[in-house]
């Protein structure tokens, strides 16, 4: 499997990475010297358009503009087109969230992720994050706040993976594509998960583990199509049965990642 595909299927959200561990940091419970590296994860993270900036600077170097900002201001938002919540409105940083399906609302600061794929002079190829950063109005913390809880998520998500049990029997990555067959081996093992930093309570953690993984064989599954479906009405009818848990896995991720913390 090429390190493209790889990082596509097993990576979590980054956006998620970075709230929790934003907010883990700005609560008091992680060091400021663990945060960039943990967020990047092996990865190179730059940041464009920085408060106090004139170029592209090293994550760590731009993690200070969030210094003063609460923890509880820090919020994951993870916008579909027709599902836009969390979202402070209209504007370059709400088209820019819809088109990533991924942002952080922090205070007055959104930041979006870019990744970008490079080829080495030697042919291998590999990806860099770029997170671009948006002036935000005042009550863009305020529009993300509204939430489900994690309770409510969880039995959101168990009642949709539920109904969706059948539509995913047929989802059999192996035999579609099988380079993916590897990757979704790895999802399925109970240490493929990456884990929330300290300071979430144990059903956070548990919201977190499962919707991750649910949401990255989701997303392989949308890689492969259509191979699964035999014809375009088969391959509409998987779509619309597995659309519901779709959207429960975003819900979950967001109720997780955003839930209160605890010293």
């Amino acid at each position: 499997m090429s390190a493209p595909t790889d990082a596509a299927t097993l990576a979590p959200r980054r956006s998620s990475r970075f709230v929790a561990w934003v907010r883990a940091w700005r609560a008091g419970l992680v060091p400021y010297d663990e945060v960039a590296a943990e967020i990047a994860a092996g990865e190179e993270h730059l940041v464009a358009d920085a408060p106090g900036t004139w170029t592209d600077v090293p994550l760590a170097e731009a993690l200070p503009a969030l210094s003063r900002t609460p923890a509880d201001q820090v919020r994951l938002v993870l916008p579909v087109p027709g599902d836009p919540r969390g979202l402070p409105g209209p504007g370059p940083f709400a088209g820019a969230a819809l088109l990533a399906g991924e942002a952080v609302v922090a205070g007055q600061l959104g930041f979006i992720p870019e990744v970008r794929s490079h080829t080495s002079g030697s042919g291998m190829t590999f990806e860099t994050v770029l997170w671009r950063v948006y002036p935000l109005p005042p009550e863009a913390a305020a529009a993300a706040l509204a939430d489900p809880g994690a309770a409510e998520a969880e039995a959101e998500l168990a009642t949709a993976l539920a109904e969706a049990t059948a539509a995913l029997t047929r989802l059999d990555v192996a035999a579609w594509r099988p380079e993916l067959g590897g990757a979704l081996a790895a999802l399925r093992r109970p240490d493929s998960c990456a884990d929330l930093p300290p300071g979430f309570d144990p059903r956070s953690r548990r919201l977190f583990a499962r919707a991750s993984v649910l949401d990255r064989m989701l997303a392989l599954a949308e890689h492969a199509a259509p191979g699964g479906a035999v014809n375009g009405y088969e391959a509409q009818q998987r779509d619309a049965a597995l659309r519901p848990l779709t959207a429960a896995c975003r819900r979950a991720l967001v109720a997780a990642c955003n839930a209160p913390l605890r010293p």
